[in-house]
């Protein structure tokens, strides 16, 4: 068994996945705080009403699309 470090490139990678995963994290951390602040008024029950759902779908998918836009925009400045 080979007790030495991991290589280079592998450390690298890993942390690379785990830079990742804790981006997403963040993000879904960020989305749900902001979401269920701007979508849940009153005090929340068994189930979501409609608009309440609706509400929330919306301003997930326009939080998802944003951050995909700062990205690009983030990539196409390097």
């Amino acid at each position: 068994m080979d007790n030495s470090p991991l290589g280079s490139s592998e450390l690298q990678q890993f942390i690379a996945q785990e830079k990742e995963r804790a981006m997403v994290n963040e993000m879904v951390a960020k989305l749900t705080s902001a979401c269920w602040d701007k979508c849940i008024t009153g005090t929340p029950g068994s189930k979501f009403s409609s608009s309440e759902s609706t509400c929330l779908s919306n301003c997930a998918q326009r939080y998802m699309d944003l951050s995909i836009l700062i990205m690009k925009r983030f990539q196409s400045m390097q």
